[in-house]
């Protein structure tokens, strides 16, 4: 469960597809990494982009770990996927796909997730202003994630 400032979006976590990246992210979300971050990045019909500590894009949980790449057209307006700087730099910043633009990424980010529910929050985030670098006029918070084991 992601609670932003504008709502809740619940995802299902790709385990079995994703076992390390899911890992990563359960223990990050567990760990309250994740509480009062920004989605920093938002470019609509494309995605959303948060995770960073720093709120700047460039900044990590200080480790990287490796890719677990989907086979190609497996991105879905919803789906949860890694944020890189390369093949092996996945960290904290993650990003849920808001549209068409995003559907057509090519498989090089670890697909993790997918919303299951909040597909109207995700839109209305992708909706807020942005001004340079993509970044929203006003904050957009990631208040939590709440991991819950089905």
């Amino acid at each position: 469960e992601i609670v932003t400032n504008h709502g809740t979006m619940v995802a299902h976590l790709h385990a079995n597809d994703a076992p390390a990246t899911v890992n990563n992210f359960v223990n990050l979300a567990r760990y309250h990494y994740y509480d009062g971050l920004v989605f920093h990045r938002i470019i609509r019909e494309f995605m959303i982009q948060g995770g960073c500590p720093e709120g700047s894009g460039r900044g990590g949980p200080g480790f990287r770990f490796a890719d677990e790449l989907p086979a190609a057209g497996r991105y879905q307006v919803g789906s949860l996927a890694m944020a890189n700087a390369g093949p092996n730099t996945n960290g904290s910043q993650f990003f849920i796909v808001s549209g068409a633009h995003g559907v057509q990424l090519p498989p090089q980010y670890s697909l993790f997730g997918k919303l299951i529910s909040g597909e109207d929050v995700l839109q209305e985030i992708q909706s807020v202003p942005t001004g340079g670098q993509d970044r929203p006029k006003d904050p957009v918070v990631i208040e939590s994630i709440t991991i819950t084991e089905s």
